[in-house]
């Protein structure tokens, strides 16, 4: 295992594309953060609303460099024939896959910390008038959105790199997790009978994003930590997928 997680270190650290993704998911979360909270107006120390929410907005376009990153990982090495070398030089298939879960991991850790941190930051920044307890991680729920969200996009890309794994393709798997993750609450939001409306809300790797509420909660489709389990098992579900095929089929 050390072997393998060495070399897909190696990997993420010297090809150009990862390195670009990460920084495109702090680039693209901070910017629409800032976008977000720039047009709120507060007065009197209220600015209506759940502010912590609001200046962790831009994770819903951060997402999709994660889940991008996510797909690349494993299906780039299909596409060049990479895979081939890959478990030539590890046979071990099921040292292979998590090696390469564990490094995704840990690179969307990192940069998510920093692309949540820096979002609150500006939100503390652009909005100051939301008082001293607000936007800080003293205040217990805004520690458990700021942490969780982080959380939220390491799923996210476990997600994406257990279908990219299925599918093997990266067109493909990359349009599949755009449209469980967009398409589907679009789709929702055109269903008439509201009960409906509201199982495919709690139903979907989205469900996650209520993990960002600190108010309101009964408005809510599903509760913070209920949505974040829903997108784990999402993820849980991929990997097991993408692992199960990755063991019996060939690298063709």
């Amino acid at each position: 295992m050390r072997a393998a997680l060495h070399a897909e270190w190696t990997k993420m650290r010297t090809v150009v594309s990862p390195r670009w993704l990460l920084l495109g998911t702090v680039a693209a979360t901070v910017a629409l953060s800032t976008v977000a909270t720039s047009v709120v107006n507060c007065t009197a120390g209220h600015c209506g609303g759940d502010t912590t929410k609001l200046t962790l907005m831009g994770v819903h376009l951060g997402q999709v460099p994660v889940a991008i990153l996510g797909v690349q990982i494993i299906s780039g090495e299909y596409g060049t024939g990479m895979i081939r070398t890959t478990l030539t030089a590890v046979p071990r298939r099921a040292t292979v896959f998590p090696a390469k879960a564990i490094t995704l991991t840990g690179a969307v850790v990192v940069s998510g910390t920093v692309a949540v941190l820096a979002s609150v930051l500006v939100g503390r920044l652009v909005l100051p008038d939301v008082g001293d307890q607000a936007l800080s991680l003293a205040d217990g729920p805004t520690r458990r959105a700021v942490f969780g969200t982080v959380l939220y996009l390491v799923l996210i890309g476990l997600l994406s790199f257990g279908i990219a794994t299925v599918v093997r393709n990266s067109a493909s798997s990359i349009g599949g997790v755009l449209a469980l993750l967009y398409v589907l609450p679009i789709i929702s939001q055109t269903i008439g009978d509201p009960d409906w409306q509201r199982l495919l809300q709690q139903l979907g790797p989205s469900a996650g994003l209520s993990i960002q509420a600190t108010t309101d909660f009964g408005s809510l489709p599903i509760g913070p930590w209920a949505g974040l389990g829903v997108t784990a098992v999402w993820a849980v579900a991929s990997l097991i997928a993408g692992g199960l095929l990755l063991r019996r089929r060939d690298a063709y």
